[in-house]
């Protein structure tokens, strides 16, 4: 009994040592095959993560080239990992991607957002938004008190200094102010003697591009713009409006000293040196002196013989413009100057005026060797060579 009994305990030792055994063997085996299995799992990451960085950098590359694609992929450049607990993918962005793409970014961003229309590129999104409306005529942002229309909210505020009188910008040099910067800009080449505007036909140059703009048409020759009233044509639409003025007798610009007013603000400019009494343009030759430089430009004619504007039908030559203006009127027979007395026509309006004189007995020409007195200027000059000896 006791022989079995050991023997029993022998085989029962035996057994459990060889469950034992297997069980350490299994184990064995097992984490070998966990990390067989763990090997290739790892070994795929690995190549995935790699082809994934290399094709990350090949985007990069492209998107260097390519502003517009940037533009619509500058979110997504991310990179693939793995959450070996789940098994599932997850995307982020490495901070030295990050810097990649940003700088990849400022790189093209100076070509980001192009016009379609004329090729114009800003580079920001609302600026194209905003430059879209010059081709499309939008004009959100109206003036309040004058509804008026503009593209941006700056340009209504630039106008409604116009309502308040504001003028934040002064001049230095002559303490004159102005609503605007670009104005002050423009103004401020006045006293630099600045004209960075360069006609490419003649080399004439301008302080304003408005005035080339407005130079060049004389080498085309072109006048787009026609009295739809007597059908004279004008190269500046802004002559056609002076122009009209004399058809429906508008005069918008009137003298605060006298009242008298004007169909065009130059000659409201001329008109305000009579009460000033200013002569600043004095001929070298003679010493006459005149208001203003396009009257001592004629006078000097007067000096040279120049003549040099000519009668197209019978040749004849002039100083002034407004001169063969008459003369052409000796041709047409046209006298449009009527006196409302007597009726009779005359070609020019100063002809009319000393006509007047005859009805009313007017004489303010007076002699001041004898003190006869006479209509016109003209007859007084010829009088007084009675006393000068001259032939008349």
């Amino acid at each position: 009994m006791a022989f079995f009994k050991v023997e029993s305990e022998d085989m029962k030792i035996e057994e459990t040592f060889r469950v034992n055994y297997e069980d350490n063997e299994e184990q064995t085996r097992m984490v070998f095959i966990k990390d067989e299995s763990e090997d290739p799992k790892v070994e795929e990451t690995f190549r995935v993560k790699h082809e994934e960085d290399t094709e990350e950098q090949t985007d990069l590359m492209t998107l260097k080239a390519e502003s517009q694609e940037l533009c619509e992929k500058e979110d997504n450049v991310q990179h693939e990992k793995y959450n070996f607990m789940t098994g599932e993918k997850s995307f982020s962005c490495s901070p030295t991607e990050k810097t990649s793409q940003k700088r990849a970014q400022k790189t093209v961003d100076r070509s980001y957002f192009i016009c379609q229309q004329c090729g114009k590129r800003f580079t920001r999104k609302y600026r194209l938004e905003v430059h879209m409306r010059v081709h499309t005529g939008e004009k959100p942002f109206t003036c309040q008190q004058c509804g008026k229309s503009f593209i941006n909210n700056p340009n209504l505020k630039k106008h409604m200094r116009i309502h308040t009188g504001e003028k934040p910008f002064t001049c230095q040099q002559c303490g004159k102010s102005f609503s605007n910067k670009t104005t002050l800009k423009n103004h401020t080449r006045i006293h630099t003697g600045e004209k960075p505007y360069t006609c490419s036909q003649c080399g004439k140059s301008f302080t304003y591009k408005h005035c080339l703009d407005d130079h060049k048409i004389i080498h085309t020759g072109e006048k787009p713009f026609t009295c739809k009233l007597c059908g004279k044509s004008y190269t500046h639409k802004r002559n056609l409006r002076d122009h009209i003025r004399t058809h429906t007798g508008e005069r918008p610009y009137t003298c605060s000293q006298c009242g008298k007013s004007f169909n065009l603000k130059k000659h409201l400019d001329d008109h305000k040196i009579i009460h000033t009494g200013e002569k600043p343009f004095t001929c070298q030759q003679c010493g006459k002196r005149f208001t203003h430089k396009g009257n001592l430009r004629d006078h000097m004619r007067v000096h040279t013989g120049v003549k040099p504007v000519a009668c197209k039908l019978c040749g004849k030559n002039f100083i002034r413009k407004p001169n063969l203006k008459y003369h052409m009127k000796i041709h047409s027979g046209e006298k449009p100057y009527t006196c409302q007395q007597c009726g009779k026509n005359f070609t020019q309006k100063q002809h009319l005026v000393g006509h007047m004189k005859t009805h009313t007995g007017e004489k303010p020409f007076t002699c001041q060797q004898c003190g006869k007195s006479f209509i016109q200027n003209g007859n007084l000059n010829r009088h007084m060579k009675i006393h000068t000896g001259d032939k008349p």
